[in-house]
């Protein structure tokens, strides 16, 4: 296929995040832009729909009970235009954590799902969840990681020092764990450490709380350009009560910092090579900080590249669109 098509990518929430970030490099990379023109629209969180006039219309919005009749009415809309979602939310420790009545969560997910042509799920444990739990068609479903611009991370030179600086990045949300993590720092011993917490969000104030009278720990608040987060830094660590990928992971093996993960969701691909902690006992964190601020050995992990996403979602969408003008 030669023609360049339109793409249009709807969302929901733009709090500066992995998922803007995400969006924003897809639409905007050289390579996503040979095959198509790539737009964004933003849309409420209620109220209907706009009507789309595209070859290929992405959500990245967020699935619930409240937003399932306009996802309904939006594909009797667009009957005769290729749909595909992004579930950039709901994993396996997501629902463990969140949902009670998970009969009825799992009937949501396969209903909302049924009215895409294709799910995107953003890790294999995300995409190998789905299946197990029989929310999509497997024909129906893809997995593409996510990925940002590497090249300012890769650029950042890696640690000469020993290590001392331990960094949260993120949104302050009861899904990062930051709550974890500061109470696990406060029981490490070694005085010459640092705690930086780079992010904002609503737990800011209760985190700030709970770091009172340490002097070690500092807020930084959000970082506009994500690769200066990590250029005082040593170690990243992620007590992430779920995640469904984690671009800080990803950006923390790039710039060649130390990694610790929860042992959650798409951490494992996404920190693959990290050193990964079983649940969320601050103690165990505070264990595994020490022996990781103790260690001498260089942090290394596997060559890294965004081509995977960029042509992850070229062969996507040329198959969507493909499959929609063959059946005209």
């Amino acid at each position: 296929m030669t023609n360049r098509f339109l793409v249009i990518h709807l969302l929901d929430d733009t709090t500066p995040g992995g998922v803007m970030r995400m969006v924003d490099h897809l639409t905007t990379a050289a390579q996503s832009n040979a095959l198509a023109d790539h737009r964004v629209i933003v849309v409420p969180r209620s109220g209907a729909l706009p009507a789309c006039k595209a070859d290929v219309i992405v959500s990245h919005l967020t699935i619930n009970w409240r937003s399932l009749p306009r996802l309904i009415a939006f594909r009797a809309r667009h009957a005769q235009t290729p749909l595909l979602h992004v579930e950039h939310s709901y994993t396996e420790a997501f629902t463990a954590q969140n949902v009670q009545a998970r009969a009825r969560f799992f009937t949501l997910l396969r209903t909302a799902y049924a009215l895409f042509d294709r799910i995107v799920a953003v890790s294999r444990a995300q995409h190998d969840w789905m299946l197990r739990r029989g929310l999509c068609l497997g024909s129906a479903l893809r997995q593409i990681s996510p990925a940002v611009d590497l090249a300012p991370f890769l650029a950042q030179p890696h640690c000469q020092r020993s290590r001392r600086v331990v960094a949260g990045i993120g949104r302050l949300h009861r899904q990062k764990g930051f709550d974890v993590l500061v109470s696990a720092f406060r029981m490490v011993p070694d005085a010459n450490a640092q705690l930086h917490i780079i992010g904002d969000g609503p737990e800011r104030n209760a985190l700030c709380s709970m770091a009172k009278g340490d002097h070690r720990i500092r807020f930084f608040g959000h970082c506009a350009t994500p690769a200066e987060s990590y250029m005082s830094v040593d170690i990243v660590a992620m007590p992430s009560r779920w995640e469904a990928f984690g671009l800080v992971a990803l950006e923390a093996r790039a710039s060649g910092r130390a990694l610790l993960c929860a042992d959650v969701d798409g951490l494992h691909e996404s920190g693959r090579g990290a050193r990964f902690v079983n649940g969320h006992d601050p103690k165990v964190w505070a264990e595994a900080l020490t022996q990781t601020l103790a260690a001498r050995e260089e942090t290394d992990y596997p060559d890294l590249t965004s081509d995977a996403f960029l042509d992850g979602w070229d062969n996507a969408l040329t198959e969507l669109v493909g499959q929609y003008r063959h059946a005209a």
